[in-house]
């Protein structure tokens, strides 16, 4: 199984003075970085000193603030473009997908957080049920990856790049209800569309149900799909509830866990802004305590490899 660490810090892709590149090297783990914290840099990046990383579409945020996609697919694919040619070792990259959680349809407030709501642009009138809406994101979702797959291909056509396109597709669903992710399986085959063509197919809408069983039966119902699923936002003990079907995933909770602990001992990093400037900081932008916490996923991750060797 592979393992990208999420971060909010995108100059951990490049710079080598935090020593998270040559620590992602010696754990064979990639970086997990959103569109968002790269999209309005005007000068050159400089080169990737990680192993490998992925891009967050920013998908989350665009629907939560905005309630609907503003970055349209050909901009998005440019700004790949140019992370893939700047940057480099972009493994893939997701797509502009729609997630199904209620609140990000209805909008509201849930855990303290403001949602827009997709409803307003999906059903201005009002008229279809939450099971129709989820469709109606399902079916979004497919049109932006042939979109996106066709944009790339004119890059492609027009010599702007060689490389193959690093977009993946994405399942959505009706959180916790492995049918809905099959409709969208088929949503995707019904659009030509081949799934087993990738190395990787997301699983979306999932990190706010690892905490419930329910997971672990959206993981069996997914088995029969057969693929390389990378489930997005899988905290650490989510890994053990869908575990085998898993290649890879992603998390960024280690800054959660990080802005609730004590400073890590020896770490001498002090408040930059605001009125408490000068004082210690959490280690929430800390490579220490971000590389310590990735020790424990590894470590995970080895002893669920290990007793699935023995089983075998």
């Amino acid at each position: 199984m592979k393992f990208l660490l999420g971060t909010h810090l995108e100059q951990w892709l490049w710079d080598e003075a935090t020593g998270v590149g040559a620590a992602l090297q010696e754990a064979d783990v990639g970086l997990f970085v959103s569109h968002s914290r790269l999209q309005h840099r005007k000068s050159r990046f400089p080169p990737a000193v990680v192993p490998r990383w992925g891009l967050d579409s920013m998908g989350f945020s665009m629907l939560r603030l905005k309630g609907r996609w503003t970055v349209s697919p050909r901009e998005y694919a440019q700004a790949v473009l140019r992370y893939d040619r700047e940057i480099g070792r972009l493994e893939w990259a997701a797509p502009q997908d729609h997630m199904c959680e209620s609140w990000i349809i209805y909008g509201g407030f849930h855990d303290g957080l403001p949602y827009a709501g997709t409803r307003q642009f999906v059903d201005p009138a009002g008229c279809m049920t939450y099971e129709e809406l989820v469709i109606q994101h399902q079916l979004r979702s497919v049109a932006n990856f042939r979109e996106l797959e066709s944009v790339w291909g004119e890059f492609r056509r027009t010599g702007l790049t060689s490389r193959d396109s690093p977009f993946r597709p994405a399942l959505q669903g009706k959180p916790g209800e492995p049918e809905s992710y099959l409709d969208c399986a088929q949503m995707y085959a019904d659009a030509g569309v081949r799934l087993s063509d990738y190395p990787v197919v997301g699983v979306g809408s999932v990190c706010r149900i690892q905490a419930d069983p329910v997971i672990e039966h959206m993981a069996r119902g997914l088995d029969e799909l057969k693929l390389p699923l990378h489930w997005f936002g899988l905290k650490l003990t989510g890994i053990p509830k869908v575990w085998p079907n898993i290649a890879s995933s992603d998390s960024q909770s280690w800054g959660t866990w990080a802005r609730r602990d004590p400073r890590m001992d020896g770490c001498t990093h002090i408040r930059v802004r605001g009125k408490y400037v000068g004082q210690p900081s959490t280690c929430a932008n800390c490579p220490r305590y971000a590389l310590r916490w990735l020790g424990k996923v590894v470590s995970l991750i080895t002893s669920l490899e290990s007793r699935d060797l023995e089983v075998a």
